[in-house]
């Protein structure tokens, strides 16, 4: 027994006056407005309407249950409106993640721009360098870097192409010179950044003779973040491999030097990542359209501003 509709219809029965009316306005049958009544009736072990051949009207037990039925359909109604503005209209909280260097540089300006145009959305931003279990930990759009993605069943956007570049401090460059080509490394200090897009123990160049790899004995420091990195960089204790997002600000400031500027490091695409097309609200769907339309544009001018930072 559809409970909710027979409701519907008990509701409309009494609004209209007739089991006749109701059917003609709900555009079916007397017999199913009378039956669903019914059914209503023997669910509950109770009669909710006195039937006569002219007319109906309302039990006590008919009269109290009317009110619960007009508020359980009023919450009703309201919710399937609210559910389908959600599908129309942005609003309401987006939950994002994305990896922490990317993201602070990235996503954090495109989150702004993006509230410019929606303002009724709230986000919340989880910024950690796993790529996490968007279903299991409730996140509606995930934007990782990758170089290619395993088969999971989520739907993915590709949003552009990121990569790495060898950066040391002026001081460090002036005491211990630049870095020509590749086998140059062995006589500076390597400074490790351990993420998971990150080998331990090896950088992986791509330039002039294709990709080629250095192998990295053990390092006086190591970390996690690209944003320490920049520091330690900074502070002159050897040279570091930075993504572009982090390097720039440093490469402008005059902090930080580009080394090895014919050599690129660890190509990764970037994806937003989200659980379903179907049905997809509209917070989501803007919010990835958004990315798509704006991210690659940045991207690719922070890549050609690189050009302007080379050591000789």
């Amino acid at each position: 027994m559809d409970t909710l509709q027979n409701m519907r219809v008990f509701v409309r029965v009494v609004e209209a006056g007739s089991f006749t009316a109701a059917a003609q306005h709900l555009n079916t049958t007397t017999a199913y407005a009378s039956r669903a009544v019914s059914d209503l009736e023997a669910h509950l072990r109770a009669r909710l309407l006195n039937r006569t051949t002219r007319r109906i009207a309302l039990t006590e037990a008919g009269e109290r249950y009317l009110q619960r039925c007009e508020q359980i359909l009023a919450y009703v109604d309201q919710a399937e409106a609210e559910a389908g503005d959600a599908h129309a209209r942005p609003s309401g909280k987006l939950k994002v993640h994305s990896m922490t260097s990317f993201g602070q540089h990235y996503i954090v300006p495109m989150i702004s721009r993006y509230q410019q145009r929606h303002a009724a959305v709230q986000v919340d931003l989880t910024l950690a360098q796993r790529v996490p279990d968007l279903l299991d930990e409730g996140y509606d759009v995930s934007v990782v870097l990758a170089s290619d993605l395993p088969d999971s069943g989520l739907v993915s956007a590709r949003l552009g192409s990121v990569f790495s570049i060898a950066c040391a401090s002026p001081a460090y460059i002036e005491q211990h010179g630049a870095p020509h080509v590749l086998s140059d490394l062995v006589r500076h200090t390597c400074l490790h950044l351990m993420t998971p897009v990150f080998p331990p123990d090896r950088w992986v160049f791509d330039g002039p003779n294709g990709q080629e790899t250095v192998s990295l004995g053990p390092s006086t420091f190591t970390v996690n973040v690209a944003e320490a990195m920049v520091v330690a960089i900074r502070e002159s204790m050897g040279i570091g491999v930075l993504p572009t997002s982090s390097a720039l600000p440093g490469l402008r400031a005059g902090t930080l030097v580009r080394v090895l500027p014919q050599y690129t490091m660890q190509e990764l695409n970037v994806y937003a990542l989200y659980a379903s097309r179907q049905y997809l609200d509209a917070k989501i769907r803007t919010w990835v359209e958004f990315l798509r339309d704006a991210l690659p544009a940045t991207l690719a001018a922070d890549e050609e501003s690189l050009k302007e930072f080379v050591v000789n």
